[in-house]
């Protein structure tokens, strides 16, 4: 293999791993968003159900 084709193979395994990174950040900040949406829609209806009684 020549020094390019080394490159080449270093550039593929590369691009993978930071897709890895990129799509693993992406499904832990769509979690917490998910749970402070959850958070803040519960504590709305405690507070209403507080209020009401």
């Amino acid at each position: 293999m020549s020094r390019m084709d080394n490159i080449y193979a270093a550039l593929e395994i590369m691009w993978k791993g930071m897709t890895g990174i990129f799509v693993t950040i992406l499904i832990i900040m769509i979690i917490v968003w998910i749970m402070t949406w959850i958070g803040k829609n519960s504590s709305k209806k405690s507070s209403s159900e507080e209020t009401a009684q």
